[in-house]
């Protein structure tokens, strides 16, 4: 698969920003600051093509709903935990400025679903979806 067909597979880009940070993450020297910044960065950034993943499989308009948002949250989530890895780890090479570039994108993708999905059912709020 070409690049420029990955960037509009949601399914595959996040499964690839969750691998490149996996990669990023195996690359740092860990110890008592690191480890636990790593620990939660991991967890948040393969989370968010984990949700995408069950939102492609959704059961329902609220379930699908839920899990976008889901990704949105993990998204930034995983935005703040890049930034305190910069501030742990300030030698960190070129992959971490493109991969917080992508989870910027990713961020911004989700935000865009989550407000069309807002948009669509009228005046329902997305913690009414949830129910």
């Amino acid at each position: 698969m070409s690049q420029l067909s990955n960037k509009y597979n949601l399914e595959e880009r996040t499964a690839q920003f969750g691998e490149s940070v996996i990669i990023l993450c195996r690359a740092i020297r860990q110890d008592n600051v690191s480890s636990p910044i790593i620990n939660q960065l991991i967890r948040s950034a393969t989370s968010i093509g984990a949700n995408y993943s069950e939102a492609n499989n959704a059961s329902s308009r609220k379930d699908f709903s839920n899990k976008i948002f889901i990704c949105k949250k993990e998204a930034q989530e995983t935005r703040h935990w890049l930034r305190m890895l910069k501030t742990a780890t300030p030698t960190l090479d070129d992959s971490y400025e493109t991969i917080i570039g992508e989870c910027q994108e990713l961020t911004l993708i989700f935000q865009k679903i989550t407000s069309s999905l807002r948009r669509n059912t009228g005046t329902m709020k997305i913690d009414q979806l949830k129910t």
